[in-house]
């Protein structure tokens, strides 16, 4: 089984860490490939950022499809272009963001999001009403740290956010807290160890998520709105999206 990691950032040292988490939770016999696509933002903190990751996203999806993979996973709270990757895609594409809240909402009656700039959210909180975790999704906690301060050696962003965390544990009473960004997913285990608690990183979910679909043998539907986008011409930078 392969199944796909994007980073739908182009920062490599990011998509690399993602691939170890990943590798770490998959199955004997499952190949993980994590990749960045070659356009796109250095990091994605804005509707805008997600926007313009698009087109990288679906030419990863174009690039597997060629290449025989059977599953995807866009690693990026967001889940930017989920659906129109879905439409390209025969196997599964999970997103980590939709990934992560529901295995908290099977866990636990509740759960806090805590993420990098106040500024996302929002995307957190529009993304948990399109999934129905409304309901379950107590508070979005924003740490102001850039997704970029993630990589940054020195950094002090791992006490940030253990301390947000923290706080959502006791304010929020929840039973786990989702991380809102793929790159944290190397802090996952660290954190829940700290402070005694569920802490759920999306990608490692969603491999799982997506592994177990592929097992089944379960496909995306292709015979309403996820069906295969239609022949059509694309111009300027789309141009290499075309289909005949």
């Amino acid at each position: 089984m392969k199944i796909k990691i994007i980073n739908p950032n182009t920062t490599w040292s990011m998509t690399e860490k993602i691939g170890l988490c990943a590798r770490q939770v998959a199955a004997p016999g499952t190949e993980i490939v994590a990749v960045s696509p070659a356009m796109g933002p250095a990091s994605i903190e804005s509707h805008c950022d997600e926007a313009l990751s698009v087109p990288g996203i679906l030419d990863e999806i174009r690039l597997g499809e060629a290449d025989g993979v059977d599953g995807y996973v866009i690693a990026c709270f967001g889940d930017p272009g989920l659906y129109a990757a879905r439409e390209a895609a025969r196997g599964p594409v999970i997103g980590i963001a939709e990934a992560a809240m529901h295995a908290a909402s099977m866990i636990g009656s509740g759960f806090s999001v805590v993420t990098t700039l106040e500024r996302t959210c929002g995307i957190a909180w529009h993304l948990a009403e399109a999934y129905g975790m409304r309901r379950f999704c107590r508070q979005v906690r924003a740490c102001e740290l850039n997704v970029l301060d993630l990589e940054r050696p020195g950094s002090d962003a791992y006490r940030i956010i253990v301390q947000e965390c923290r706080r959502a544990m006791h304010e929020d009473k929840v039973d786990s807290i989702v991380l809102g960004c793929a790159g944290m997913a190397d802090l996952c285990h660290a954190i829940g160890r700290e402070l005694g608690i569920n802490v759920i990183d999306g990608v490692s979910v969603a491999v799982k998520m997506a592994e177990s679909l592929v097992q089944l043998g379960l496909v995306t539907g292709k015979h309403g709105d996820l069906a295969y986008p239609l022949p059509k011409s694309y111009s300027g930078m789309l141009a290499s999206f075309s289909r005949h």
